[in-house]
């Protein structure tokens, strides 16, 4: 057995940052248990930080299903609140190959992990994620901001690579240690050109937060990364690439979907008017 990432023995790690994700770990740790025998073997690494709930105990409980299907499940239960600091200590026990870092409240489709490991098995550095999309929502507010959100550039472009994001061994390279960022996924994103984006045609179900306060309260931290972000990195922002609704579009979208349009306007404008107070826990 060679350590090359094109090596179909070569271990696909998934790294999932954990805090107070009782509702959400075990269908995600279920979906990939149901991955599609292509996947390979896969190295789990669920790395919680500061839970309260019993996230680390329902993880625990299906150590024994992965090892039957050839696999690991490595739980890290740490009293260290953070997310940069909870990728770091999974990182520091992964095997070398492709890596994936998932958000605990994702699910995958069967045949996902199977198709980022088969774009990833090149030596170029490469990104690559599924499509993504937006669970059901409970509330009316939510279902239009998705329906909204969807209809962006970031999107349209292709690979946003919200909730899950996966990189060859050349990829990882690009970075060394996750900073103390609120946005790790577009901060890891961001070193990748358009090029080297790949989106496989496999989905994977993200939620948006329900009702329109926890809708504003997450806007608010989305935008207080991207403020980071270019603080703090500003190399990272290419010219060309188009993030942000041109005037046409605009016009265009509220043409099609007013009430999401509207609705869309609204938390966002909620989110600009109560500033971010500097203490959000960084990552989820």
């Amino acid at each position: 057995m060679t350590d090359s990432p094109t090596d179909a023995d070569t271990p696909f790690t998934i790294i999932i940052p954990a805090s107070n994700e009782s509702a959400w770990i075990g269908p995600c740790l279920d979906a990939l248990l149901d991955q599609s025998p292509q996947a390979g073997q896969m190295v789990v690494i669920l790395s919680a930080n500061a839970c309260r709930d019993d996230t680390v105990a329902q993880a625990r409980l299906r150590s024994a299903a992965f090892a039957a299907r050839g696999s690991r499940l490595i739980v890290i239960d740490s009293e260290t609140p953070g997310k940069p600091a909870a990728l770091n200590r999974a990182d520091a026990l992964a095997p070398h190959g492709p890596r994936a870092y998932l958000d605990a409240d994702v699910t995958c489709a069967p045949g996902l992990i199977a198709a980022l490991r088969a774009v990833l098995a090149q030596p170029e550095p490469r990104y690559a994620t599924g499509r993504l999309t937006l669970a059901p929502a409970q509330s009316a507010v939510t279902r239009r901001y998705g329906r909204l959100w969807m209809a962006l550039p970031f999107h349209k472009q292709g690979a946003p690579g919200a909730g899950l994001f996966a990189v060859n061994p050349a990829g990882r390279a690009r970075w060394k240690a996750f900073p103390d960022l609120i946005s790790d996924d577009s901060f890891v994103r961001l070193h990748f050109t358009p090029a080297e984006r790949i989106e496989v045609p496999f989905p994977y179900l993200w939620p948006l937060p329900e009702g329109f306060a926890n809708l504003a309260r997450v806007r608010r931290r989305q935008d207080a990364g991207l403020a980071e972000l270019h603080r703090d990195h500003p190399a990272l922002f290419r010219k060309g690439e188009e993030t942000a609704a041109a005037p046409g579009l605009l016009l265009r979208l509220l043409a099609r979907q007013p009430l999401d349009l509207a609705t869309y306007m609204a938390v966002r404008l909620a989110a600009r008017l109560r500033p971010a107070s500097g203490d959000f826990t960084r990552g989820r």
